[in-house]
């Protein structure tokens, strides 16, 4: 593996950086909206899915509530 400079390493990493699309302030906004929303879904639906296998297991099991 080649070494590099630790002077040579931070010009490399200044490029790349330079280089990155970095997201609008608008985008970023939207995103973490969208990321809420399909948490809380996600979060909905596991929780519903968690109640059914609860209700069948205590019928299979005779547990009755």
């Amino acid at each position: 593996m080649a070494r590099i400079s630790p002077i040579e390493f931070v010009q490399q990493v200044r490029r790349e950086v330079a280089r990155v699309t970095w997201p609008s302030r608008r985008e970023t906004a939207v995103t973490t909206v969208m990321v809420f929303i399909f948490v809380a879904l996600a979060a909905v639906f596991f929780f519903a899915v968690d109640q059914v296998l609860s209700v069948a297991v205590r019928a299979v099991l005779g547990l009755g509530g």
